[in-house]
């Protein structure tokens, strides 16, 4: 009997090539599109996965493989788990990443449950990485072949269980193959931009987002500070600002100077005159992935934000549920609320939320 796996097709020329390769592999495949909009929510008309052709073109491409398609509503789920969390976060003076929470609540969590009810044994994305089993029994996202696309640092967050039931056969194609393989064998998305920002926030104003969605909520206009303590200015609130933004500021100071830290007890912006870089950070909300623990101090590579190439660490866990992180060399820009992920090689050891950094001494 067919092993069957439900593929979530975006609409995208990457999930409609995962469901193309699963089909040719000999699986039973089923074509899935999560509708997560509200009708409230500004979203694209066109391109993304909350765009209104998601659809219509998941079922076009479900057409050419000659497989089923249905739509399955997880509009609660993205609200709670996704947007409400967003918006939480920038309340609180920090800059979140929605698309892990997308992924390991609702991509994720949500579909593998609803697909295994109808008898699934895997669910499949087009997300650009692997899933592997490591010597120590556990499973851990692996790296694409294309360090260009690769999308192991959203998914770190995913469980053992939720990687066991998981495949993902883009990983082991460059962007050009899969649009290669999408053109080669008809399928209607092989042309299809990628999506770009976040789907629900397609314009990228984030605080407007946050304003229209919360205005009960806003604290509105508060002081620039220096890191003295010093009045610089009037900033416009703090969902505008992120740790280390430099443009943008509206700050005469007759040179380039930096975000270094969000004070929502005191709706402060506090601005640096020198680039904001520290040498460790700490982190909770920890997901082991790769590995069990790290109870003895252990040497990884990190990354601090999706488009960091990566830095050496040191990292051990100083709590229950926190780890504490000391870089080879200073790192920029470590934001609070980003996700800290751990390498070893081309796999994924796990990673947690960044609590803080530490700065330099």
């Amino acid at each position: 009997m067919k092993q069957k796996v439900v593929v979530g097709m975006s609409g995208g020329v990457d999930s409609a090539v995962a469901a193309y390769l699963l089909k040719e592999q000999g699986y039973e495949v089923i074509g899935v599109t999560m509708q997560i909009w509200n009708e409230d929510l500004p979203h694209e008309e066109d391109g993304g996965c909350c765009g209104l052709s998601a659809v219509e073109d998941a079922r076009r491409v479900a057409g050419v493989l000659d497989i089923p398609h249905y739509v399955m509503n997880f509009k609660k789920e993205f609200q709670d788990k996704v947007i409400d969390y967003f918006i939480s976060e920038y309340l609180l003076g920090r800059t979140p990443n929605p698309c892990i929470a997308c992924n390991r609540y609702v991509k994720w969590e949500a579909l593998l449950r609803r697909s295994m009810e109808i008898g699934a044994d895997y669910i499949a994305t087009g997300h650009y990485a692997g899933v592997g089993r490591l010597a120590n029994g556990r499973y851990a996202v692996r790296n694409s072949v294309t360090a260009q696309k690769d999308q192991t640092y959203a998914l770190y967050n995913l469980t053992q269980f939720q990687l066991a039931h998981t495949l993902m056969p883009v990983g082991d194609y460059t962007k050009e193959e899969i649009r290669a393989l999408a053109e080669k064998n008809g399928l209607p998305v092989a042309g299809k931009a990628d999506s770009q920002d976040i789907c629900f926030v397609p314009d990228g104003d984030y605080a407007g987002f946050i304003a229209q969605s919360v205005p009960e909520k806003i604290m509105g206009p508060g002081n620039f500070v220096s890191e003295s303590g010093e009045i610089i200015g009037i900033h416009k609130g703090l969902t505008h600002y992120t740790v280390g933004q430099r443009k943008g500021l509206g700050l005469s100071m007759g040179h380039p100077v930096f975000v270094s830290e969000l004070r929502p007890d005191t709706n402060e912006v506090v601005i640096s005159d020198e680039d904001v870089f520290a040498t460790g950070l700490v982190c909770n909300r920890i997901n082991f992935m790769g590995m069990e623990n790290l109870e003895k101090p252990r040497r990884l590579w990190a990354k601090v934000r999706y488009a960091h190439k990566g830095a050496w660490c040191t990292a051990y866990q100083s709590e229950e549920d926190e780890i504490s992180v000391s870089f080879d060399e200073p790192v920029r820009a470590i934001t609070p609320g980003q996700a800290v992920v751990f390498y070893d090689g081309e796999y994924v050891m796990g990673g947690g939320t960044i609590l803080q950094p530490v700065k330099l001494r």
